[in-house]
Formats: C-alpha cells, sequence, structure tokens
C-alpha cells in the first residue's frame, strides 16, 4: 500500500547544517502541494549570512573531518551506505510525492531507486579514476594531479529534486568536496531528509549542508560565495546566464550548467510500428507532465505516416486522467504551481492566435479544485516562427510539423537557442547517423527517448542548453581541479 495521507506527513523544517535542523529567521515563503494547491508548510529564506554560515561550516569541515585526505575508498563505502538508506526510506518517498509533481508510485519505483543507483555509481567512482603520468624526457616524470576544490555550490530544480541533487552530491561527494545545496523553495522538504541519511551514513557533519530559499537571494549569495569554488546548476537558461555572470564576477569559479531545452522528436516514414512509436513520442512529452527539460515537446514526422501517427497519439492523449500524487493509482503529474499552469495557458493561447491548431487538449482538466492539471496536447504548426515552436514551454504540449524529405526534417530539427536532446526514429541505421551528426544537441536517442540507468553516459547540452556535463565520468572530473607536476631527476 502506497498511498498515504499527506496531513500526517511531518516536514523537515528549515535549513540544515552542520548535521543539525535550524528552522530559520526571516522572510517566510509559503510551500503549497501541486496536487490540490493547498499549504505544505513554510520556510524561512537563507539570506547572505546564513549562506555564509553555511559555507564557512563546509570549509571547515570538510578540511578538520578527513574527508578531502581520507583514501577514496572510505568515500566510497560513506556513499554505498548512503545509497542503501535512500533506497530504503519510506519517509523519503512520502516527502518526494507530497511536495512535488511525482506520483508516489513513480517516485518508489524509479525516482528513488535512481537516485540510489547514481550514488551508487559515484562511490565506485571514487577509487577508479585519477590523474596521468604524461610522457616527458627521460631525465623527468610528469604527472596530472586530480585534487578537490573544497566547496561546491548546488542548486538543483523543483522538477525532479531527488535525483537532481544525487546528481550534483555525487561526483561532488565521491570527489572529496563539501557541498552546500539549495533546493528549488517549491520543493524544499525531500532535499533535507536525504542530507540527515548522509550523516546517518556516516558522512561527517557540515560536509552537507542545505540552505533553502529563492534564487535572487539565497541561490545568489551562495554563487558569489568566496569559498564557494565551483557552481553546478540545472535551471532555465535565463538564471543559468546569471549564474555564469555572477561567477565570472566572484572569483572566475567554474560553472557546470544543466539548462533548458526544446527537443525534437524526428520520426522518418520507415520508423516501424506506429503504436511503439507513438507510445515512445507519448512519454517523451508527457512524463512527469511535460516539465522535465529533456522533454521531447517538437514532433517533426514524414508525411507518409504523419496521419495514422497522429490520430494515434490523439487517442493516448485522451487516455489521462488527473490524480493527486499521495494516491497510488495516480499516473499523471500536476503543473508545479499556479504560475507554471498559467505559463502553458498563455504560450498555447498565443500559439493559437499565430496560426496553431489545437488536436486535443489544449486546457486545464475539468474537476481538479486547485489542483493544477493541464490535458495534453498536440499543437498543429506550419510556421516554425511560432511560440510553440521556439519557447521551452514546461508543459504536456507537443507541437507538430510535417516535412517531405530528409533534409527539410532535419532543418525544421535544429533550433536557434536550444540544444539538449532529440530523438530520432527510423530503421534505416545510415538515416539514424546522418540525423544524429545532423542535429546540434548533447544527446541524440535513435529509436527510444529518454535516459536509461547507464550512469556512464553523461548528460548535458549545446548553445543555450548549457555548459559542462552530468552524470558519466565527466561529471566526476568536473569536481575536481588537475595541478601539473613536473619532477627532474
Amino acid at each position: 500500500m502506497l498511498s498515504f495521507d499527506p496531513e500526517k506527513i511531518a516536514l523537515p523544517a528549515g535549513h540544515y547544517i552542520n548535521g543539525q535542523h535550524q528552522a530559520g529567521e526571516g522572510t517566510a515563503l509559503q510551500v503549497n502541494r501541486p496536487s490540490d494547491g493547498l499549504p505544505a508548510g513554510q520556510l524561512f529564506e537563507a539570506d547572505a549570512q546564513k549562506v555564509d554560515e553555511a559555507v564557512s561550516i563546509a570549509d571547515r569541515s570538510v578540511r578538520e573531518s578527513g574527508w578531502a585526505s581520507c583514501p577514496p575508498r572510505q568515500r566510497g563505502a560513506v556513499l554505498r551506505r548512503w545509497a542503501d538508506l535512500i533506497a530504503n526510506d519510506t519517509q523519503l518517498a512520502q516527502l518526494e510525492s507530497l511536495g512535488s509533481t511525482r506520483p508516489i508510485s513513480d517516485v518508489v519505483n524509479h525516482e528513488i531507486p535512481f537516485t540510489a543507483e547514481a550514488i551508487r555509481f559515484y562511490a565506485e567512482c571514487a577509487d577508479k579514476y585519477s590523474g596521468d603520468v604524461l610522457p616527458t624526457r627521460d631525465a623527468s616524470l610528469g604527472m596530472l594531479v586530480p585534487e578537490p576544490y573544497g566547496v561546491i555550490g548546488a542548486i538543483t530544480p523543483w522538477n525532479f529534486p531527488l535525483s537532481m541533487a544525487s546528481w550534483k552530491c555525487g561526483p561532488a561527494l565521491a570527489a572529496g568536496n563539501a557541498v552546500v545545496l539549495k533546493p528549488s523553495e517549491l520543493t524544499p522538504f525531500s532535499t533535507v531528509r536525504m542530507a540527515e541519511l548522509a550523516i546517518q551514513a556516516g558522512l561527517p557533519a557540515g560536509v552537507l549542508n542545505i540552505v533553502q530559499g529563492g534564487g535572487a537571494v539565497t541561490g545568489s549569495a551562495l554563487v558569489a560565495h568566496p569559498l564557494v569554488r565551483k557552481v553546478s546548476f540545472t535551471g532555465s537558461t535565463a538564471t543559468g546566464a546569471r549564474i555564469m555572470s555572477d561567477a565570472a564576477f566572484n572569483g572566475m569559479k567554474p560553472v557546470t550548467l544543466e539548462l533548458g531545452g526544446k527537443s525534437p522528436q524526428l520520426v522518418f516514414d520507415d520508423a516501424g510500428d506506429i503504436e511503439e512509436v507513438a507510445g515512445r513520442i507519448l512519454r517523451g512529452f508527457t512524463a512527469n507532465g511535460g516539465q522535465a527539460c529533456v522533454a521531447g515537446t517538437r514532433l517533426i514526422v514524414q508525411r507518409g505516416i504523419a496521419d495514422a501517427l497522429i490520430a494515434k497519439l490523439i487517442e493516448l492523449c485522451q487516455c489521462f486522467r488527473p490524480g493527486v500524487t499521495w494516491d497510488e493509482n495516480s499516473r499523471y503529474a500536476p503543473m508545479i504551481d499556479a504560475r507554471q499552469a498559467a505559463k502553458v495557458a498563455s504560450v498555447v493561447s498565443s500559439a493559437r492566435q499565430q496560426g496553431a491548431e489545437v488536436l486535443v487538449g489544449g486546457e486545464r482538466f475539468a474537476d481538479t479544485g486547485e489542483g493544477y492539471f493541464w490535458q495534453p496536447t498536440l499543437l498543429s504548426v506550419v510556421s516554425n516562427d511560432n511560440p510553440a515552436v521556439q519557447e521551452e514551454i514546461f508543459g504536456p504540449v507537443l507541437t507538430v510539423q510535417i516535412f517531405d524529405d530528409e533534409a527539410e526534417g532535419l532543418a525544421l530539427a535544429s533550433h536557434a537557442t536550444y540544444g539538449l536532446c532529440a530523438g530520432v526514429h527510423t530503421k534505416n541505421l545510415d538515416r539514424a547517423l546522418r540525423a544524429m551528426r545532423g542535429i546540434a544537441a548533447g544527446t541524440v536517442w535513435i529509436n527510444r527517448y529518454g535516459r536509461s540507468g547507464d550512469f556512464i553516459i553523461p548528460t548535458g547540452g549545446f548553445h543555450g542548453s548549457g555548459i559542462g556535463k552530468d552524470l558519466g565520468r565527466q561529471a566526476f572530473e568536473a569536481c575536481q581541479r588537475y595541478k601539473s607536476v613536473l619532477i627532474d631527476f
């Protein structure tokens, strides 16, 4: 029985600094439940002074505890224990489901295992990847020696609170750093529980701290702090640009930015079984209510199968039913809040005014009270300048464009701003590889859409979709700085 009563869930209060809860003071922020719009709890925003406290404690703790200098295998053992605690913690799953857009069945069956496995992956990186001995002249020894940065500032989004925290904390802690993490002010609670479990697993107090608040106050103070030597952020392209600028003006610190996307799903007429392809496309733009940077929200389909594929998608879109996230039978995610629902409505309205035709959906579900559930929506679009094609909507809205030949399809698949992901659906290997080469995106999925559990494959975008990589060996290595050494003998 996974269903639970949201009124009976005790919420962790405030910040989590030096292994202790701090209720906080100052500006109060109201946190609402996306499923019904009712208050979930309240938190107090960390100002620059509170952020300084958390960062200073992290800097001292990572040195005095020996976390940075202990044998890497010991760090890996702590992370493996942490992953085990995450995998078996009922409270963590309920906190994630109550306060986010994630139905409890999805959290238990997917989000929690994915989060635990990400941390296990980086536990194994701790003693597997190191520096290099470099070829030099006979009387010298050249080395490339990695070392942790010290304190890494991490800022995570509201759409996948737990897994995004594991992407930031896993590689940073495995490499010997401390982390000060700011979760989204819309989904603050589950990350605090995650940090509690890290301390239970043996992570020294103060090596992982959580500060609560919005980006303008708490996030800015974290990025600008002189003891934060690197910043890792997942969120919007506009916010990523501000973080990049702030990091440059406050110490020239490196950044990893996983930002927005407007990803194409390019379907050729030799893609195979229509029902199977439609299922892939549907999951690509409706998962988490379309609130994913990697959502495949632009269907570009070859004319020969367009009618059949669109008809199947319309049929599948009509099968969704909204439900509160704490009900184990719910499968469809709400919008995170009223502002996000209004944004989806605004872009759909603008798209229609500029010639888009609504094929299915196009409005909020009726009879959901104050819950923010938007119907899966298909928009037939002719002009590539339509706002529904150009703007990241962050909702379950799929634009549909039809092409005749490969060159036209590839041209439509390109985007002036974003280059995060792309899906290519074809049984022709040559065509698939040409498309892979021709689409400017950091990840290309062929005959699938979405990540797997292969954490060795990094993710990250081109252009306005970001800089650097999360996941993979690359994320671990990005949490270290490299010192060149040359010894004469």
